[in-house]
């Protein structure tokens, strides 16, 4: 079995910046796409960012030059630095690791940003 730790989330104002982790540990096998989602309350969980074992990386318009997913293939380890926050931004953020063909899903960390 695969177990993801996710650190990193937190309250932050408006303009402010937080980055997330997100670990890998266990039985991990062939780990190729890293990403991360975000549900906001009464919302469907939405893709934020990935990036692939290559490094390529693909983000959604509404975080497009804010956030920058980043990963270190030797930790396992996924990275989401987040700047200039808006409110909107708030919501659970999830992180996914593929490893061969299984999605294993962190726990989720709140991230909330006030105005």
């Amino acid at each position: 079995q695969v177990q993801l730790l996710e650190s990193g989330g937190g309250l932050v104002q408006a303009g402010g910046s937080l980055r997330l982790s997100c670990t890998a540990s266990g039985s991990i096998f062939r780990v190729n796409i890293m990403g991360w989602h975000r549900q906001a309350p009464g919302k469907q969980r939405e893709l934020v960012a990935v990036i692939g074992s290559g490094g390529s990386t693909n983000y959604a318009d509404s975080v497009k030059g804010r956030f920058t997913i980043s990963r270190d293939n030797a930790k396992n380890t996924v990275y989401l630095q987040m700047n200039s926050l808006k409110p909107e931004d708030t919501a659970v953020y999830y992180c996914l690791i593929r490893t061969g063909p299984q999605d294993n899903w962190g726990q989720g960390t709140q991230v909330t940003v006030s105005s």
